[in-house]
């Protein structure tokens, strides 16, 4: 009912067209006193034929209608033919859509093109820095003072942001580099733990690690990124002489868990959003909201969950949940 009377309203003028000349002739026979009849039986005829003839046009409208929403549905790439144009207004929009679509597409490529070149381009900065760095890194190592100590973390550092970068522009390439097995969760952990190991003895934090015994099926580079992103983020906001946990909670859920600063009650349901740093992120001006944001992000692709609780001066804990989705196991 609701399209009928759609298709009525854009046929009104048509409709009031018919009407008028109708009107015209009754009154010219009226005013030369001709037979009314003459002029109501055509009328009437036409009517019952336009009748018809509206019946079988409501009909292809709506076919037309629905074909036009199942398109609407569909992505401009994978869009299929329209129906067939009734005048040329139809004509001249479909191909205005077809040049939109075509427009659509190169500049696509070209984007693609572009994004695929800075993606290179990086991934050669990053493993040219990385030059440098290591360099550096032995150079201190060879010192053994507070100060080589403190440089070394501020090295490690400017690789795990080095790092950020590349993760950042890898998530939304179409190129992945997945790469799907069964890997022991504690080979996982010990390796962050180790990344990590200088931070935790200079600084007096005490780890609670028990192994887990635990086989995931993930991608291991990936999952030791958010792992190491979460444990950067756990030293970062614990003071010295604090603790953290590394903990399985069953079946199969990673916690790593602070007795931190915690996270602000407001600042929780926002902390896995893009560029989103609290309270706590304003207080430290180098946050830059990315890290969380990222580790969302690869969980999702690998069918992995992330959540965070926190109460504000008593800690947060991160869980993992490392089962994957079965839409990735088919």
């Amino acid at each position: 009912m609701r399209d009928f009377k759609i298709y009525l309203r854009d046929r009104l003028p048509a409709v009031g067209i018919f009407l008028l000349f109708s009107l015209i002739f009754l009154t010219v026979f009226a005013l030369y006193r001709l037979p009314i009849a003459a002029v109501l039986y055509p009328v009437g005829l036409c009517a019952v034929l336009g009748g018809v003839f509206l019946a079988l046009d409501v009909r292809r409208a709506r076919e037309r209608h629905r074909r036009l929403e199942q398109l609407s549905q569909l992505s401009g790439a994978v869009m299929g033919e329209f129906p067939l144009a009734i005048n040329q207004d139809h004509r001249d929009y479909q191909h205005i859509i077809q040049l939109l679509r075509a427009e659509q597409a190169q500049r696509e490529g070209e984007m693609q093109r572009r994004y695929g070149d800075m993606v290179d381009y990086y991934t050669v900065w990053a493993h040219q820095i990385k030059t440098p760095i290591a360099s550096m890194r032995l150079t201190l190592q060879s010192q053994d003072s507070p100060t080589a100590r403190q440089q070394l973390e501020e090295l490690q550092r400017i690789e795990q942001y080095v790092e950020m970068v590349l993760a950042f522009l890898r998530l939304d390439s179409e190129s992945t580099d997945y790469l799907f097995r069964e890997y022991e969760l504690d080979t996982i952990l010990r390796g962050a733990v180790r990344k990590f190991s200088t931070q935790f003895i200079r600084r007096r934090i005490a780890l609670h690690y028990e192994p887990t015994g635990l086989r995931v099926l993930t991608d291991e580079k990936w999952l030791s990124f958010v792992v190491e992103q979460v444990l950067s983020n756990a030293l970062k906001y614990t003071p010295d002489g604090g603790e953290v946990w590394l903990e399985l909670e069953k079946p199969a859920t990673l916690c790593i868990r602070d007795n931190g600063m915690g996270i602000a009650a407001e600042d929780l349901p926002r902390i896995f959003q893009k560029g989103y740093t609290g309270y706590n992120g304003r207080a430290d001006k180098k946050a830059s909201g990315l890290g969380l944001y990222l580790c969302r992000r690869i969980c999702q692709s690998l069918g992995h969950t992330i959540s965070a609780q926190s109460v504000a001066g008593e800690g947060t804990t991160i869980r993992m949940n490392l089962e994957r989705e079965q839409r990735w196991l088919e």
